[in-house]
């Protein structure tokens, strides 16, 4: 920490603009308050495709794009002490205080903090979501976890369920990790000036089109509920290996009219897709907290989600939401 109190944080993970996901939005939209705060920021992530080098985003936020290319699911390979050289080079030239680590998938975060600390700097390290005990992956995952954060200084999970995954996963005692919900500036999402028309329901599904997501869930659901109710459509914006099977499904079914797949959806433009519909459906099977139903709920979509993770803990405050989307408006009047 600097002598006039201000902190200057390294922000590290695989995942991060031009990228599109919930971790991305976090960690720009955390750079920016900190920012705001005075506290100087710099984010460290991997190349894409020909972004490389040092680039600046808005309020001045320094992102270093290493010269390592993703091999899987955007995660760089695993070099354990490869990466020392350029993380202790950054380290070094920006003065960093403290090195906050993002989502437990991302290699790039494990070998930041493993070398942080190392050199003796305050890391701290957020989880974004929740795995398993079971399979080979998580079992792997969770040992890689256990040996990253045995040193780390506090870790920060965004939901109380992903609390309590963590601690079991990574064996950290629970006094050392602080739950910090995930929250949408309600400024951005805002209602529909116009109420939109009830002849037709427009069910709104925003999300990376993977597995863990509930995709598969999405291509027995969207036929079935298509069949039983002939006014209703559905959008579907986001990316991934599952869009294969929902343009099948479409096809199959012969849906083209009454499902739009949009691809990826830049989060500049989520608000303009969200109050296009009456329903936001969250089909997750595993989830820690979901930003995506806090963004639904602040454009004034009636949310309908799986009962997984922390979700139920976020249900509460759409609530909350409406009222300062109400408070807002009133302040406007």
């Amino acid at each position: 920490m600097s002598e006039n109190g201000k902190h200057r944080i390294l922000m590290v993970s695989d995942f991060f603009f031009p990228n599109f996901g919930g971790v991305e939005n976090h960690i720009y939209y955390l750079s920016q308050c900190l920012i705001e705060l005075g506290h100087k920021v710099v984010v460290m992530t991997h190349a894409y495709n020909n972004r490389s080098g040092v680039r600046y985003m808005t309020g001045g936020l320094k992102v270093y794009y290493v010269p390592w290319k993703p091999f899987l699911m955007q995660n760089t390979l695993p070099t354990f002490y490869g990466t020392l050289p350029i993380i202790r080079t950054i380290l070094i030239r920006e003065k960093i205080s403290v090195v906050h680590g993002h989502q437990a998938f991302s290699t790039l975060c494990h070998e930041a903090l493993m070398h942080a600390r190392t050199m003796g700097y305050k890391v701290v390290f957020t989880d974004h979501s929740l795995y398993g005990f079971a399979d080979v992956g998580s079992i792997h995952m969770n040992k890689v976890l256990q040996f990253t954060l045995a040193d780390v200084t506090q870790a920060i999970c965004v939901s109380h369920t992903s609390k309590e995954n963590t601690v079991l996963r990574s064996g950290l005692p629970p006094e050392k990790v602080y739950v910090i919900p995930n929250a949408v500036d309600t400024a951005m999402f805002k209602p529909a000036p116009e109420r939109l028309s009830n002849n037709e329901i427009v069910i709104v599904v925003i999300s990376r089109l993977v597995y863990r997501k509930g995709a598969d869930l999405l291509v027995e659901v969207i036929p079935e509920v298509c069949r039983l109710h002939p006014n209703v459509r559905f959008v579907i914006g986001g990316d991934g290996p599952k869009r294969v099977r929902l343009e099948e499904m479409r096809e199959k079914h012969s849906l083209q009219d009454r499902v739009d797949m949009l691809g990826a959806v830049p989060h500049a433009n989520v608000r303009s897709v969200l109050i296009t519909g009456h329903i936001f459906l969250n089909s997750s099977l595993t989830e820690a907290f979901c930003i995506a139903i806090l963004e639904a709920a602040s454009c004034g979509l009636l949310t309908v989600s799986t009962c997984v993770g922390g979700v139920p803990e976020a249900c509460p405050l759409h609530f909350l939401i409406f009222l300062a989307n109400l408070f807002q408006e009133g302040n406007k009047a």
